[in-house]
């Protein structure tokens, strides 16, 4: 697995070059609404189990949370099912506010 930190993860969302990646937010719904990173898709982590066979194993794919430690393992989980491109956002939504987005809420 592959760790990012916001700041490479916004150079690349930047890039118009490179394929956009799924960014797959893995909180809490209501975490969600209280801020979350433009475009992501929410897809909380008690659900992935059941809702696997939504994602596409081979679409390089961003996970991210609070703070890095349920997309670590979500991202793990993931690996362990067969997806080949599984990146997680080291630091989560609250670095990405310390360090890309100052204006994004924070919990």
């Amino acid at each position: 697995m592959q760790n990012l930190r916001p700041v490479e993860l916004k150079a690349w969302l930047d890039d118009p070059a490179r394929p956009q990646p799924l960014l797959l937010d893995v909180r809490e719904g209501w975490e969600y609404e209280r801020c979350h990173l433009d475009g992501a898709t929410l897809l909380p982590m008690s659900s992935i189990q059941t809702r696997l066979g939504e994602l596409d194993l081979n679409r390089e794919t961003v996970v991210i949370c609070h703070h890095g430690v349920r997309s670590f393992h979500v991202a793990r989980f993931l690996e362990a099912n067969g997806f080949c491109n599984v990146i997680n956002l080291t630091g989560g939504v609250d670095a990405w506010a310390k360090e890309v987005d100052r204006t994004m809420p924070t919990y």
